[in-house]
C-alpha cells in the first residue's frame, strides 16, 4: 500500500503526464489490461481517461484495472485515473519513505 506522502509525490509526477489509454463504451477488456500492464512495466506511472460513453463508473473501472494489473490507484480525479506499479526491470521512480 502507498502512504499519503508517496501518493502526493506520485500525483505531482503524474500532473504533467498525458493520458495514454482511454476506456470507452466497451469498458475494461483483456487486451486493454495486457497493454496497460505492459505500459506500467515500462513507465511505472500512467494516466487513463474514462470517456463519457463508458457505461461503468470510474471507481469500478479503476478497481478492475488496478486488480488485474496488480497496480495501485494513486488518484481518481475528474474522468482520469492515475495508476502506479513498481517496475521489476525498469525502475525509474524512487518513492519517498
Amino acid at each position: 500500500m502507498l502512504t499519503g506522502k508517496q501518493k502526493r509525490f506520485l500525483r505531482s509526477k503524474a500532473h504533467h503526464l498525458k493520458a495514454i489509454f482511454q476506456v470507452g463504451k466497451t469498458g475494461v477488456n483483456e487486451n486493454m489490461v495486457k497493454q496497460i500492464a505492459d505500459a506500467l512495466e515500462r513507465r511505472e506511472l500512467i494516466k487513463i481517461n474514462i470517456l463519457q460513453n463508458c457505461l461503468e463508473d470510474k471507481e469500478t473501472v479503476a478497481e478492475q484495472l488496478a486488480e488485474q494489473t496488480e497496480a495501485e490507484i494513486v488518484q481518481i480525479i475528474g474522468n482520469q485515473i492515475i495508476l502506479y506499479k513498481e517496475s521489476t526491470e525498469n525502475k525509474q521512480i524512487e518513492l519517498p519513505k
